[in-house]
């Protein structure tokens, strides 16, 4: 198998694991878990997760990749995008989310699927085969995502209360405490970002190979 068929291979597979596990999580959600919430809002609320979210652009991403496409200016700022998220999601999992929920059955499996599984394929498909396409042109449009997310969030949070994160909460902590907190975020996120266009252009491949997955 040519190394660009077994690129397609795997962010075809990456995909695939990501859909199943946005399905698996949204049929976890049918048995009612609040009495006030229809099913439809919690799955509104699912997916203004930083989690969520994150699976979703790496489920886009990778199906792009696997279709021999993903190169066009929105395509990688929606990878980097992807790819910031997907760390940042495994590593806080690891360090502080692990093991505080006792999950069982549909939940339990995607929650291994969406901080575990997913993470490891898309960083290692980035390192073995994704395109060399990010710049810093990329870094700069890939704030586009999280600072519409918090626009969101806020805007949303001061109509109806809901706020997916601490955080984030105004109404808790105050629109300054909150300005702060994201800021420290953000240069968090600026930081990856940054982190990754570097080791993105440092990444070599063998002499004489085709770039897998560029075309």
């Amino acid at each position: 198998m040519s190394s660009k068929a077994l690129a397609r291979l795997w962010f075809g597979v990456t995909a695939v694991v990501v859909l199943a596990a946005l399905v698996i999580q949204i049929v976890a959600l049918v048995p009612p878990q609040g009495r006030y919430v229809s099913f439809g809002g919690r799955v509104a609320n699912l997916f203004t997760y930083f989690t969520i979210i994150s699976n979703a652009l790496v489920l886009v991403t990778s199906a792009a990749f696997a279709r021999g496409r993903g190169t066009s200016p929105l395509m990688r700022v929606l990878w980097l995008d992807a790819l910031v998220g997907i760390v940042v999601t495994g590593v806080v999992y690891q360090v502080a989310l692990a093991g505080l929920y006792e999950l069982h059955g549909l939940s339990l499996a995607a929650d291994i699927l969406l901080h575990r599984v997913t993470p490891v394929l898309c960083v290692l498909g980035w390192l073995l085969f994704a395109p060399r396409v990010l710049e810093w042109r990329t870094v700069w449009w890939s704030l586009c995502y999280p600072l519409a997310w918090l626009v969101f969030t806020l805007v949303r949070g001061a109509i109806d209360g809901y706020y997916p994160y601490p955080f984030v909460n105004a109404d808790n902590l105050g629109y300054g405490q909150v300005a702060l907190n994201c800021l420290l975020i953000g240069v968090f996120f600026i930081a990856l970002a940054s982190g990754a266009r570097i080791a993105d252009r440092r990444l070599t491949r063998a002499p004489g190979e085709t770039r897998s997955a560029d075309r």
